[in-house]
Parts: structure tokens; C-alpha cells; sequence
């Protein structure tokens, strides 16, 4: 078994057909059918069911294919610590919901240091991937929420992957609206007013991921949903289309992605919780403690 045989399994799994894979990959597919049937014939199990249709991953294969992943990421933090160490560049990562303060934190960070040379990274992403970033040490600190109706889950997960959280801020729920929707200009509205428009919630694209919503209401059925992983296809299919998302309420006035864009308040009551997490025991560079000091200034709630 090697790496590359590791990034086959990985790539081979994202895509729809082997074909796919091996363009992504720049192999061909008869080596890259080979590569992953011996590494198949050397663990011993079947990563891989082929049929007609294309591939499909085992239960052996998912279970694998997990580790792989972390594998893969553990290689990529040490290489770049360790092998690109000699090119005298500063480096910092941080994973994050989709939340305007993070990216604000962040910002402050780069120029209250403005070094000559850096690469930082700043992962806009699905919650797990936000929780395994942390733990894996691809970055020093994530933000997270959780509400009522995942609560269990996600300190559970806490406590699973070895995280601390701290929470920051308590947000009552918003439905978000373009400026010209009919509800718009309400002070409150109630979620049953809004069956007939369509829901627009962030794709989580996990297994499940029913727990993992970044937004409130996670438990409720929605006759009308539409999942997407882009913030700004996001706020152009709630213009296109009448429709609404549901969040903290927190929009800021100078992001151009957000402009056009108000928020009602919800009488259903599912209050976020919204925190930054760290790996417990783990130490902080330079730039993560300067990251939770700018995240401070945004703290409301007090142990």
C-alpha cells in the first residue's frame, strides 16, 4: 500500500466513474483500475463493487475510505510544516460556518501581522468538516453552532474528537428574505406562514447530516427544500425564486454578497449557540491565539 494508492481509493470514491477518476487523477484508467484492485488484493477486502452503472463504495470500502482520508490529511499538514518549512513562509488555517465574523477575525489577523511572506487558510465548510479540520490538525480553530435539536450530537462529537468549545453568542432564528419579498418588511413570522416557499439550507452532504444543519430548525420537515454549498447561489436562488433561508440574523451591511438581503425574526424559538473549538491540551502558533482574541471581541456570553 502507498500514497498514491490512498488518493486513488479518495478520488475514485468523489467521482461517478473510473473514467472520471483517472482524468482527475492524470492516470490512466487501466493503471488506475489495476493500482486500486491490488491494493484491494493486499488488504484483503473489496473497496469497490463495478457494475454497468459505474462504482459504488463497499461497507468495507467506506470504512476505509475514512481512514484513508485521514491519512491522506496527516501527510499533507507534515508536508507542509515540514517539507515547504525551508521557504521561510508563515502559515495558519482556520474552518469555519458560514459566519462574517470569522472571516472579519481572520482578516484582522493578517493585518495586524503583515508579514512579508504567508499562506494562510480559511476553510468555508460543512460542520463535520469544520469539527475533523480541528482534529486533525489541519486547522487551529473552528466555529460552530448548535441549537437545540442537535445539541446532543455535536457535543458528543466534541467529546469524541477531543475538542473544547467556547461558546461566543446566543442567536435567536431569522428567516432571511430578499428586500422586495412580501414578507420582508414584518417584524415576526412564523414558519408555518412560509410553507409555500421553498427552504434554502446549506448542503451538508453527510451522513447524517439531518443532525449537523448549521441553521436552526433542523428538526422541522419543510415542504419546499432546496440544499446548496455556495453561499452566493444561495442568496441568488432566494432572490430568483421568493424563497428564504433561516439564520442568526446576522448580516452585514458591508458584504456585497449579502446586500439585498433582510431578516424577520421567526416565533418559533430555537436559540444557536455560537462558539469557537480548539483541540483540548493542543497549543496554539502566534497567529491561532491572535485569531481567538479578535474572536473575543465578539463574545456575549460569559461562563
Amino acid at each position: 500500500m502507498n500514497f498514491n494508492q490512498l488518493r486513488y481509493v479518495i478520488e475514485t470514491a468523489a467521482s461517478e466513474s473510473m473514467r472520471e477518476a483517472a482524468t482527475k487523477l492524470y492516470v490512466s484508467q487501466p493503471a488506475l483500475s489495476v493500482s486500486i484492485r491490488e491494493l484491494e488484493e493486499e488488504l484483503g477486502i473489496r473497496i469497490f463493487e463495478r457494475n454497468n452503472k459505474g462504482i459504488v463504495l463497499t461497507s468495507e470500502g467506506s470504512e476505509f475510505l475514512t481512514y484513508a482520508k485521514k491519512a491522506v490529511s496527516q501527510y499533507e499538514i507534515i508536508e507542509d510544516k515540514y517539507l515547504n518549512s525551508g521557504r521561510n513562509t508563515e502559515s495558519f488555517s482556520v474552518s469555519t460556518q458560514h459566519y462574517n465574523f470569522a472571516i472579519r477575525s481572520f482578516t484582522n489577523v493578517i493585518k495586524r501581522f503583515d508579514l512579508p511572506r504567508y499562506s494562510f487558510s480559511i476553510h468555508e465548510t460543512k460542520t463535520n468538516k469544520v469539527l475533523q479540520h480541528v482534529r486533525d490538525l489541519k486547522s487551529e480553530v473552528g466555529i460552530v453552532s448548535y441549537s437545540g435539536a442537535n445539541e446532543k450530537i455535536i457535543k458528543k462529537l466534541f467529546r469524541e474528537y477531543g475538542l473544547e468549545f467556547v461558546p461566543l453568542m446566543q442567536r435567536e432564528t431569522y428567516a432571511y428574505f430578499w428586500k422586495d419579498h412580501k414578507y420582508a418588511g414584518c417584524s415576526e413570522i412564523s414558519i408555518d406562514e412560509l410553507k409555500d416557499y421553498p427552504c434554502i439550507m446549506f448542503d451538508q452532504s453527510e451522513q447524517g447530516s439531518f443532525y449537523l444543519n448549521e441553521e436552526a430548525m433542523a428538526d422541522h420537515v419543510f415542504d419546499k427544500a432546496i440544499k446548496s454549498d455556495d453561499r452566493a447561489t444561495t442568496m441568488e436562488m432566494i432572490a430568483e425564486l421568493g424563497g428564504y433561508s433561516i439564520g442568526s440574523g446576522m448580516l452585514a451591511k458591508d458584504d456585497a454578497v449579502l446586500k439585498g438581503m433582510v431578516s424577520v425574526k421567526l416565533k418559533e424559538e430555537d436559540p444557536l449557540i455560537i462558539g469557537y473549538i480548539t483541540r483540548k491540551n493542543g497549543r496554539l502558533s502566534r497567529y491561532g491565539e491572535a485569531y481567538i482574541e479578535e474572536l473575543l471581541k465578539y463574545r456575549e456570553i460569559r461562563s
